[in-house]
Protein backbone atom coordinates (compact mmCIF):
# COMPACT_ATOMS: atom_id res chain seq x y z
CA UNK A 1 0.00 0.00 0.00
CA UNK A 2 1.23 3.47 -0.98
CA UNK A 3 2.61 5.54 2.34
CA UNK A 4 0.11 7.98 3.38
CA UNK A 5 0.26 11.42 5.42
CA UNK A 6 -2.97 12.23 7.29
CA UNK A 7 -3.79 15.68 7.90
CA UNK A 8 -3.75 15.29 11.38
CA UNK A 9 -0.02 14.29 11.07
CA UNK A 10 0.62 17.83 9.19
CA UNK A 11 0.40 19.90 12.63
CA UNK A 12 3.35 17.87 14.62
CA UNK A 13 5.10 17.50 10.82
CA UNK A 14 5.95 21.16 10.89
CA UNK A 15 5.80 22.01 14.41
CA UNK A 16 8.91 19.23 14.26
CA UNK A 17 10.84 20.95 11.62
CA UNK A 18 10.65 24.55 12.96
CA UNK A 19 11.94 23.55 16.37
CA UNK A 20 15.19 20.84 14.95
CA UNK A 21 17.07 24.00 14.79
CA UNK A 22 16.26 24.64 18.31
CA UNK A 23 17.01 21.70 19.36
CA UNK A 24 20.11 20.84 17.52
CA UNK A 25 21.26 24.72 18.92
CA UNK A 26 23.03 22.99 22.06
CA UNK A 27 22.05 25.39 24.47
CA UNK A 28 20.08 24.62 27.69
CA UNK A 29 18.20 27.84 27.34
CA UNK A 30 15.91 28.78 24.93
CA UNK A 31 16.05 32.61 23.33
CA UNK A 32 13.36 34.89 24.40
CA UNK A 33 14.87 38.48 22.91
CA UNK A 34 17.54 39.93 21.83
CA UNK A 35 20.13 42.04 23.94
CA UNK A 36 21.92 45.45 22.50
CA UNK A 37 24.53 44.07 21.62
CA UNK A 38 23.34 41.12 19.83
CA UNK A 39 23.96 38.81 22.62
CA UNK A 40 20.96 36.64 23.16
CA UNK A 41 18.73 36.79 26.85
CA UNK A 42 16.21 34.83 28.23
CA UNK A 43 15.79 37.56 31.22
CA UNK A 44 17.10 40.66 29.53
CA UNK A 45 20.50 40.33 31.56
CA UNK A 46 21.58 37.18 31.11
CA UNK A 47 23.07 35.47 27.66
CA UNK A 48 22.56 31.58 26.59
CA UNK A 49 25.52 29.65 26.43
CA UNK A 50 26.08 26.37 24.85
CA UNK A 51 26.13 23.09 27.06
CA UNK A 52 29.71 23.05 27.82
CA UNK A 53 29.50 18.72 27.93
CA UNK A 54 27.00 18.37 24.98
CA UNK A 55 28.61 16.23 22.18
CA UNK A 56 27.35 17.30 18.49
CA UNK A 57 24.66 15.12 16.83
CA UNK A 58 26.33 11.83 15.09
CA UNK A 59 25.52 12.55 11.44
CA UNK A 60 22.83 9.83 9.78
CA UNK A 61 24.85 7.15 8.15
CA UNK A 62 24.20 7.36 4.20
CA UNK A 63 20.50 4.72 3.83
CA UNK A 64 23.27 2.93 0.91
CA UNK A 65 26.70 2.09 1.34
CA UNK A 66 28.40 0.45 -1.86
CA UNK A 67 29.35 -3.42 -1.25
CA UNK A 68 30.45 -6.52 -3.11
CA UNK A 69 28.75 -9.73 -4.11
CA UNK A 70 31.09 -11.48 -1.37
CA UNK A 71 29.18 -9.22 0.99
CA UNK A 72 25.51 -11.16 0.09
CA UNK A 73 25.29 -14.40 2.63
CA UNK A 74 24.80 -17.41 0.31
CA UNK A 75 24.83 -15.21 -2.73
CA UNK A 76 26.06 -18.48 -4.69
CA UNK A 77 23.43 -21.12 -3.35
CA UNK A 78 19.87 -19.44 -4.22
CA UNK A 79 17.89 -20.17 -7.50
CA UNK A 80 17.90 -16.72 -9.17
CA UNK A 81 15.67 -18.17 -11.92
CA UNK A 82 11.80 -17.07 -10.09
CA UNK A 83 13.43 -13.74 -9.42
CA UNK A 84 15.08 -13.01 -12.61
CA UNK A 85 11.76 -14.08 -14.32
CA UNK A 86 9.70 -11.97 -12.04
CA UNK A 87 12.42 -8.89 -13.05
CA UNK A 88 12.03 -9.32 -16.77
CA UNK A 89 8.22 -9.37 -16.56
CA UNK A 90 8.27 -6.42 -14.91
CA UNK A 91 10.32 -4.43 -17.34
CA UNK A 92 6.84 -3.36 -19.34
CA UNK A 93 6.86 -0.88 -16.66
CA UNK A 94 10.76 -0.38 -15.80
CA UNK A 95 11.78 0.06 -18.66
CA UNK A 96 10.10 3.96 -19.05
CA UNK A 97 12.58 5.02 -16.58
CA UNK A 98 16.11 5.82 -17.37
CA UNK A 99 17.67 4.00 -14.57
CA UNK A 100 16.51 0.28 -15.99
CA UNK A 101 16.28 0.57 -19.71
CA UNK A 102 19.68 -0.63 -20.38
CA UNK A 103 19.23 -3.33 -17.80
CA UNK A 104 16.00 -4.48 -19.35
CA UNK A 105 17.07 -4.69 -22.55
CA UNK A 106 20.31 -6.54 -21.85
CA UNK A 107 17.98 -8.80 -19.56
CA UNK A 108 15.21 -9.58 -22.37
CA UNK A 109 17.77 -10.49 -24.40
CA UNK A 110 19.65 -12.95 -22.00
CA UNK A 111 15.63 -14.69 -21.11
CA UNK A 112 15.42 -15.68 -24.69
CA UNK A 113 18.96 -18.11 -24.68
CA UNK A 114 17.41 -19.88 -21.64
CA UNK A 115 20.58 -19.12 -19.33
CA UNK A 116 21.25 -21.50 -16.32
CA UNK A 117 21.96 -20.34 -12.84
CA UNK A 118 25.72 -20.09 -13.64
CA UNK A 119 24.56 -17.80 -16.59
CA UNK A 120 21.97 -15.20 -14.35
CA UNK A 121 24.54 -14.86 -11.46
CA UNK A 122 26.91 -13.81 -14.01
CA UNK A 123 24.55 -11.68 -15.56
CA UNK A 124 23.55 -9.91 -12.25
CA UNK A 125 27.11 -9.55 -10.97
CA UNK A 126 28.59 -7.74 -14.72
CA UNK A 127 24.72 -5.43 -15.18
CA UNK A 128 24.46 -4.55 -11.16
CA UNK A 129 25.97 -3.66 -8.18
CA UNK A 130 25.12 -4.30 -4.71
CA UNK A 131 24.40 -1.48 -2.24
CA UNK A 132 23.86 -2.33 1.26
CA UNK A 133 20.87 -0.27 3.19
CA UNK A 134 21.85 0.84 6.41
CA UNK A 135 19.48 2.28 9.19
CA UNK A 136 20.18 6.30 10.19
CA UNK A 137 22.40 5.03 13.61
CA UNK A 138 24.39 2.90 11.29
CA UNK A 139 22.47 -0.46 11.93
CA UNK A 140 22.80 -2.95 9.35
CA UNK A 141 19.66 -5.23 10.81
CA UNK A 142 16.17 -4.61 10.89
CA UNK A 143 12.83 -5.64 10.59
CA UNK A 144 11.65 -8.43 8.38
CA UNK A 145 7.67 -8.96 8.66
CA UNK A 146 5.60 -11.19 6.44
CA UNK A 147 2.18 -10.50 4.59
CA UNK A 148 -0.11 -12.20 2.02
CA UNK A 149 -3.45 -12.30 -0.11
CA UNK A 150 -6.46 -13.57 2.32
CA UNK A 151 -9.16 -15.51 0.64
CA UNK A 152 -12.28 -14.81 2.39
CA UNK A 153 -16.34 -15.55 1.97
CA UNK A 154 -18.90 -13.10 0.86
CA UNK A 155 -21.71 -11.95 -1.55
CA UNK A 156 -23.06 -9.67 -3.66
CA UNK A 157 -25.86 -9.20 -1.58
CA UNK A 158 -26.25 -8.51 2.29
CA UNK A 159 -27.72 -11.49 4.37
CA UNK A 160 -27.39 -12.87 8.31
CA UNK A 161 -23.87 -14.43 7.33
CA UNK A 162 -22.82 -11.60 5.20
CA UNK A 163 -23.15 -8.70 6.95
CA UNK A 164 -19.89 -6.66 6.60
CA UNK A 165 -19.89 -4.40 3.57
CA UNK A 166 -16.19 -4.00 1.61
CA UNK A 167 -16.09 -0.29 0.61
CA UNK A 168 -14.87 1.23 -2.88
CA UNK A 169 -12.79 4.68 -2.50
CA UNK A 170 -15.73 7.58 -1.16
CA UNK A 171 -16.90 9.70 -3.34
CA UNK A 172 -16.47 12.94 -1.14
CA UNK A 173 -12.50 11.69 -0.13
CA UNK A 174 -10.04 14.07 -1.16
CA UNK A 175 -6.43 13.25 -2.08
CA UNK A 176 -4.07 16.04 -2.37
CA UNK A 177 -0.06 14.37 -3.53
CA UNK A 178 1.96 16.91 -1.39
CA UNK A 179 4.87 15.68 -3.39
CA UNK A 180 3.69 17.92 -6.41
CA UNK A 181 4.01 21.06 -4.13
CA UNK A 182 6.80 20.06 -2.07
CA UNK A 183 9.53 17.15 -4.03
CA UNK A 184 11.24 16.76 -0.20
CA UNK A 185 7.41 15.32 0.58
CA UNK A 186 7.24 12.83 -1.79
CA UNK A 187 5.69 9.59 -1.54
CA UNK A 188 3.58 11.97 0.89
CA UNK A 189 -0.35 12.15 0.41
CA UNK A 190 -2.89 14.63 1.97
CA UNK A 191 -6.49 13.17 2.52
CA UNK A 192 -9.41 15.01 3.90
CA UNK A 193 -12.81 16.07 3.10
CA UNK A 194 -14.46 19.39 1.78
CA UNK A 195 -16.69 20.64 5.06
CA UNK A 196 -17.61 24.32 2.70
CA UNK A 197 -14.44 25.52 1.57
CA UNK A 198 -12.48 23.82 4.70
CA UNK A 199 -10.07 20.82 4.15
CA UNK A 200 -11.06 18.61 7.29
CA UNK A 201 -9.56 15.16 8.25
CA UNK A 202 -11.53 12.53 7.04
CA UNK A 203 -13.72 10.03 8.96
CA UNK A 204 -11.77 8.13 11.22
CA UNK A 205 -12.78 3.84 11.53
CA UNK A 206 -15.31 5.08 14.36
CA UNK A 207 -16.99 7.67 12.87
CA UNK A 208 -16.76 6.03 9.35
CA UNK A 209 -18.83 2.70 11.10
CA UNK A 210 -21.48 5.65 11.59
CA UNK A 211 -21.38 6.39 7.46
CA UNK A 212 -21.62 2.82 6.37
CA UNK A 213 -25.47 2.54 6.17
CA UNK A 214 -25.23 5.73 3.86
CA UNK A 215 -22.40 4.12 1.39
CA UNK A 216 -23.30 1.70 -1.02
CA UNK A 217 -20.74 -1.61 -0.52
CA UNK A 218 -19.01 -3.23 -3.32
CA UNK A 219 -20.00 -6.65 -1.57
CA UNK A 220 -20.38 -8.33 1.97
CA UNK A 221 -17.96 -10.47 3.98
CA UNK A 222 -18.99 -13.10 6.71
CA UNK A 223 -16.26 -11.68 9.10
CA UNK A 224 -15.29 -8.89 10.54
CA UNK A 225 -11.88 -9.69 12.03
CA UNK A 226 -10.70 -11.83 8.79
CA UNK A 227 -11.31 -8.19 6.70
CA UNK A 228 -9.87 -6.23 9.11
CA UNK A 229 -6.57 -7.88 8.15
CA UNK A 230 -7.13 -8.02 4.63
CA UNK A 231 -6.92 -4.40 5.09
CA UNK A 232 -3.92 -4.71 7.03
CA UNK A 233 -3.03 -6.80 4.32
CA UNK A 234 -3.86 -4.58 0.91
CA UNK A 235 -5.79 -7.02 -0.89
CA UNK A 236 -7.68 -10.19 -0.76
CA UNK A 237 -9.09 -12.93 -3.11
CA UNK A 238 -13.62 -13.12 -2.20
CA UNK A 239 -15.35 -16.52 -2.78
CA UNK A 240 -18.74 -16.07 -4.15
CA UNK A 241 -21.08 -18.31 -2.92
CA UNK A 242 -21.47 -19.60 -6.80
CA UNK A 243 -17.94 -20.75 -6.36
CA UNK A 244 -16.54 -18.06 -8.58
CA UNK A 245 -13.83 -15.61 -7.12
CA UNK A 246 -12.71 -11.92 -7.32
CA UNK A 247 -9.93 -9.97 -6.02
CA UNK A 248 -9.51 -6.52 -4.21
CA UNK A 249 -7.09 -4.47 -4.57
CA UNK A 250 -5.89 -1.67 -2.14
CA UNK A 251 -7.27 1.69 -4.09
CA UNK A 252 -7.02 3.65 -0.96
CA UNK A 253 -6.94 4.90 2.89
CA UNK A 254 -8.02 7.49 4.65
CA UNK A 255 -5.66 9.56 5.81
CA UNK A 256 -5.25 8.46 9.26
CA UNK A 257 -2.45 6.44 10.72
CA UNK A 258 -1.99 2.54 11.39
CA UNK A 259 -2.40 1.65 14.87
CA UNK A 260 -1.49 -1.71 16.12
CA UNK A 261 -4.84 -3.40 17.48
CA UNK A 262 -2.33 -6.19 19.00
CA UNK A 263 -0.10 -3.38 20.54
CA UNK A 264 -3.42 -2.26 22.41
CA UNK A 265 -4.31 -5.78 23.57
CA UNK A 266 -0.85 -5.94 25.37
CA UNK A 267 -1.07 -2.46 26.98
CA UNK A 268 -4.55 -3.68 28.01
CA UNK A 269 -3.62 -7.15 29.78
CA UNK A 270 -5.52 -8.81 27.69
CA UNK A 271 -2.63 -10.69 25.41
CA UNK A 272 1.01 -11.25 26.31
CA UNK A 273 3.61 -10.00 23.67
CA UNK A 274 4.13 -13.41 22.20
CA UNK A 275 0.48 -14.17 21.94
CA UNK A 276 -0.36 -10.83 19.89
CA UNK A 277 0.51 -12.85 16.98
CA UNK A 278 -2.30 -12.60 13.54
CA UNK A 279 -4.06 -15.90 15.27
CA UNK A 280 -3.76 -14.93 18.69
CA UNK A 281 -5.57 -11.69 17.97
CA UNK A 282 -8.27 -13.49 16.05
CA UNK A 283 -8.73 -15.82 18.77
CA UNK A 284 -9.24 -12.83 21.03
CA UNK A 285 -11.52 -10.98 19.12
CA UNK A 286 -13.89 -14.31 18.48
CA UNK A 287 -13.81 -15.07 22.27
CA UNK A 288 -14.81 -11.25 22.66
CA UNK A 289 -17.70 -10.44 20.10
CA UNK A 290 -19.13 -7.69 22.35
CA UNK A 291 -15.33 -5.58 22.20
CA UNK A 292 -14.80 -6.66 18.84
CA UNK A 293 -15.71 -2.69 17.56
CA UNK A 294 -13.76 -1.44 20.44
CA UNK A 295 -10.55 -3.15 19.58
CA UNK A 296 -10.98 -2.18 15.56
CA UNK A 297 -11.65 1.37 16.89
CA UNK A 298 -8.41 1.48 18.24
CA UNK A 299 -6.56 1.41 14.70
CA UNK A 300 -8.44 4.64 12.55
CA UNK A 301 -7.03 3.81 10.02
CA UNK A 302 -9.59 2.49 7.25
CA UNK A 303 -8.13 0.61 3.56
CA UNK A 304 -10.55 1.36 0.46
CA UNK A 305 -10.50 -1.55 -2.57
CA UNK A 306 -11.35 -1.96 -5.71
CA UNK A 307 -12.75 -4.93 -7.71
CA UNK A 308 -10.17 -6.69 -10.22
CA UNK A 309 -10.40 -9.98 -11.81
CA UNK A 310 -8.73 -12.75 -9.73
CA UNK A 311 -6.46 -13.75 -11.98
CA UNK A 312 -2.44 -13.88 -12.06
CA UNK A 313 0.31 -15.17 -9.84
CA UNK A 314 -0.94 -12.39 -6.72
CA UNK A 315 -2.48 -9.19 -5.94
CA UNK A 316 -1.28 -5.91 -7.62
CA UNK A 317 2.05 -4.16 -5.88
CA UNK A 318 2.42 -1.23 -5.73
CA UNK A 319 3.80 -0.81 -9.37
CA UNK A 320 0.53 -2.49 -10.71
CA UNK A 321 2.56 -5.46 -11.56
CA UNK A 322 1.01 -8.70 -9.87
CA UNK A 323 3.09 -9.59 -6.87
CA UNK A 324 5.40 -12.91 -7.45
CA UNK A 325 4.71 -15.14 -4.31
CA UNK A 326 7.76 -15.61 -1.89
CA UNK A 327 9.86 -13.39 -4.30
CA UNK A 328 8.73 -10.38 -3.76
CA UNK A 329 8.83 -7.20 -0.67
CA UNK A 330 7.26 -3.97 0.48
CA UNK A 331 9.76 -1.79 0.89
CA UNK A 332 10.17 1.89 1.67
CA UNK A 333 10.70 3.53 -1.70
CA UNK A 334 12.68 6.98 -0.23
CA UNK A 335 15.75 4.56 0.06
CA UNK A 336 14.95 1.49 -2.32
CA UNK A 337 13.42 1.92 -6.12
CA UNK A 338 10.72 0.31 -6.68
CA UNK A 339 11.40 -2.42 -9.19
CA UNK A 340 15.09 -2.90 -7.75
CA UNK A 341 16.15 -6.43 -7.05
CA UNK A 342 17.06 -6.72 -3.77
CA UNK A 343 19.39 -9.52 -1.81
CA UNK A 344 17.77 -10.11 1.16
CA UNK A 345 19.21 -12.02 4.18
CA UNK A 346 17.15 -13.11 7.31
CA UNK A 347 15.36 -16.22 9.03
CA UNK A 348 11.88 -18.21 8.23
CA UNK A 349 9.00 -17.33 10.56
CA UNK A 350 10.32 -18.20 14.86
CA UNK A 351 13.21 -20.05 13.47
CA UNK A 352 16.68 -19.70 13.24
CA UNK A 353 16.78 -21.25 9.72
CA UNK A 354 18.33 -19.24 6.95
CA UNK A 355 16.20 -17.18 4.05
CA UNK A 356 18.30 -15.24 1.73
CA UNK A 357 17.24 -14.63 -1.37
CA UNK A 358 16.81 -12.77 -4.64
CA UNK A 359 13.54 -10.47 -3.84
CA UNK A 360 12.07 -7.68 -6.19
CA UNK A 361 11.19 -4.92 -3.85
CA UNK A 362 7.64 -4.07 -6.03
CA UNK A 363 5.31 -3.02 -3.08
CA UNK A 364 4.80 -0.29 -0.38
CA UNK A 365 3.36 -0.27 3.06
CA UNK A 366 2.10 2.03 5.64
CA UNK A 367 4.01 0.46 8.14
CA UNK A 368 7.10 0.06 6.22
CA UNK A 369 8.94 2.71 7.05
CA UNK A 370 13.46 3.11 7.24
CA UNK A 371 15.79 1.46 4.90
CA UNK A 372 16.29 -1.58 6.36
CA UNK A 373 12.56 -2.71 6.46
CA UNK A 374 10.79 -5.00 4.17
CA UNK A 375 7.20 -6.81 4.53
CA UNK A 376 7.83 -10.48 3.12
CA UNK A 377 5.34 -11.48 0.46
CA UNK A 378 4.14 -15.38 1.17
CA UNK A 379 1.30 -15.59 -1.18
CA UNK A 380 -2.46 -16.50 -1.01
CA UNK A 381 -4.71 -19.03 1.56
CA UNK A 382 -4.29 -20.07 5.18
CA UNK A 383 -0.91 -21.80 4.92
CA UNK A 384 0.43 -17.81 3.34
CA UNK A 385 -1.18 -16.64 6.17
CA UNK A 386 0.08 -18.66 8.85
CA UNK A 387 3.26 -18.14 7.70
CA UNK A 388 3.05 -14.43 7.53
CA UNK A 389 1.41 -13.75 10.07
CA UNK A 390 4.32 -15.56 12.57
CA UNK A 391 7.01 -13.38 10.68
CA UNK A 392 9.00 -10.79 12.82
CA UNK A 393 12.73 -11.78 12.11
CA UNK A 394 15.99 -9.47 11.89
CA UNK A 395 17.67 -9.35 8.23
CA UNK A 396 19.64 -7.30 5.93
CA UNK A 397 19.45 -6.19 2.94
CA UNK A 398 21.61 -4.98 -0.36
CA UNK A 399 20.13 -3.74 -3.28
CA UNK A 400 21.29 -4.28 -6.42
CA UNK A 401 21.21 -1.21 -8.87
CA UNK A 402 22.77 -0.81 -12.62
CA UNK A 403 26.55 -0.32 -12.07
CA UNK A 404 26.68 2.93 -13.83
CA UNK A 405 24.11 4.53 -11.78
CA UNK A 406 25.31 5.89 -8.41
CA UNK A 407 22.84 6.71 -6.00
CA UNK A 408 22.49 10.42 -4.16
CA UNK A 409 24.07 11.06 -1.21
CA UNK A 410 25.31 7.05 -1.13
CA UNK A 411 28.95 5.74 0.65
CA UNK A 412 30.72 5.01 -2.53
CA UNK A 413 33.47 3.02 -0.58
CA UNK A 414 32.85 -0.77 0.41
CA UNK A 415 33.08 -1.80 3.45
CA UNK A 416 35.98 -4.70 4.67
Amino acid sequence: MPHTLSTLSLKPLFAALFAAPLLLAGCTQLPLKPTSNNAVSTTGTSTCTPCKDAEPPKPAEPPLQAAQYSDLPNWSGDDLLPSFQAFVSQCTSLQRQALWRNTCSSARSLAESNPDSNALRTWFEVQLRPWQLVNPDGARDGLVTGYYEPILQGSRTRSATFNTPVFGVPDDLIVVDLGDLYPELKHMRLRGRLEGRKLIPYYARADWAQQESRRKPLLWVDDPIDFFFMQIQGSGQIELEDGSRTRLNYADQNGHPYRSIGRWLIDKGELKAEQASMQGIKQWARANPKRLQELLNTNPSVVFFRELKAEGSGPQGAMGLPLTPERSIAIDPRHTPLGSPVWLSTTLPNSEQTLQRLMLAQDTGGAIRGPVRADFYWGSGTAAGNQAGKMKQSGRMWVLLPREHTPAGAKTAPQN
